[in-house]
């Protein structure tokens, strides 16, 4: 018999806050966390738009100054994420010492330490000058590794590198292993830096609003004047259980996780598809058992490019017409979380299933032709929120849908 999986923890690190109450707050008000950071432009950015992310401060009195040295920018994101997830889940160190605790994070990139180290071995020519932390921070398995040492984690221990869908296949596959029954409990998330090396790639496609004047309502998911994304970042983290061990130790369960859906678009590189993004909706609703009409709420992938946020809107429109599914992307507020966003979203979704509202997908103020049937919610709306859908899309053609439930 498959097992049920259930959320018993989360934790976020985001533009809209650091905490899960700030991050609530900033969702109910509809507020932006993006600004322009000068040092995009003078580095040569096009755009100096960016999601506004404040540095953790980790001191020895929480990581020993050795484990920190290896520690890159979005695993220490990762890292106060989690000791929030971890909190909330009633799970303790001598928990984690006790008991196989597995680690699936998405993480697609680790540019600042590859870049910096490239330019000390330009200028000194001698590796020694590298310092010990600087293979710990460069490979893209930098967040798993940090955090199954800091929390004494020996379960399963992976990354996710699926570039934006990063994130919420990593819940997919926790997800999968818990449910066949390989594994209680699994630290899952997403982690993304901030920094401007991280992110010159995406400018030079000219991906990035230039709307620079007007910082706050930069990113427009679905809407006609949009003229591309702006990127973010920080971690989520959420920890997934089987029920009947959440039960066992008296766990407050948050959510189920009912469906989990894939594919692959198998086009060009950078191209998205309504006929990929429908494949992975349609199987998540099987794998729930759910038809349209039982969700409540979707949280698009929409990052505010005028292919993407279209190709999205169509399948949308397809599989939810008429039914009474709400629709907003939060990225219209955080900007596109990238590696992070497939699980910061399940964070923000699960707030607000709790909270009893959805939040706006502001910066919508004229639909075109593909976002005009949609059942956009454009202020925040108080309402029930039992059954929620998360849509994840990425570069290459992958796609991830995971659903959650309350319980």
């Amino acid at each position: 018999m498959k097992k049920r999986v259930v959320i018993t923890g989360s934790g976020i690190w985001s533009c809209l806050g650091t905490s899960l109450e700030a991050v609530k707050e900033s969702l109910y008000l509809g507020r932006s966390g993006i600004g322009l950071q000068k040092e995009r432009l003078e580095y040569g950015y096009r755009s100096g738009l960016t999601g506004i992310v404040e540095e953790p401060v980790i001191t020895k009195d929480m990581i020993d100054r050795h484990t920190r040295a290896g520690m890159s920018e979005e695993a220490r994101y990762a890292y106060m994420a989690s000791r929030e997830a971890f909190a909330q889940a009633g799970i303790d160190d001598d928990y984690l010492r006790a008991n196989e605790v597995g680690c699936i994070f998405g993480n697609d990139s680790s540019a600042k330490p590859v870049i910096e180290a490239a330019h000390i071995m330009d200028q000194k020519h001698d590796s020694a000058m590298l310092g010990y932390g600087t293979v710990f921070q460069s490979m893209n398995s930098t967040v798993n590794m940090n955090l199954s040492t800091i929390f004494h984690l020996r379960g399963v221990n992976f990354t996710i590198s699926a570039a934006c869908a990063s994130g919420s296949h990593s819940i997919g596959i926790g997800y999968m292993l818990i449910k066949q029954g390989l594994q209680d409990v699994v630290l899952c998330g997403g982690a993304q830096e901030t920094n401007y090396y991280s992110m010159a790639s995406f400018d030079a496609l000219g991906a990035f609003s230039v709307r620079m004047d007007e910082p706050h309502k930069a990113s427009r998911p679905f809407d006609r004047d949009r003229d591309g994304l702006v990127p973010s970042g920080g971690a989520a983290a959420l920890v997934l259980e089987e029920y009947e061990h959440a039960l066992k130790r008296g766990a407050t369960i948050l959510a189920e996780v009912t469906g989990y859906g894939f594919s692959s678009n198998g086009g060009g590189i950078s191209d998205a598809s309504s006929d990929g993004s429908i494949t992975a909706i349609e199987r998540a609703l099987r794998d729930a058992s759910l038809t349209p009409e039982d969700i409540d709420y979707i949280n698009a992938h929409a990052t505010s490019t005028k292919q993407g946020d279209m190709c999205e809107a169509i399948a949308l429109d397809k599989i939810f017409r008429g039914k009474k599914a709400l629709i907003s992307s939060t990225k219209s507020m955080t900007g596109h979380e990238c590696w992070m966003a497939g699980a910061s979203e399940i964070v923000y979704s699960l707030l607000m299933m709790h909270g009893g509202f959805v939040a706006p997908n502001i910066n919508f103020e004229a639909p075109d032709d593909y976002s005009a049937p949609l059942n956009l919610a454009t202020r925040t709306i108080e309402t029930k929120v039992d059954v929620v859908l998360s849509n994840s899309f990425g570069f290459g053609g992958t796609n991830s849908a995971l659903i959650i439930r309350k319980i």
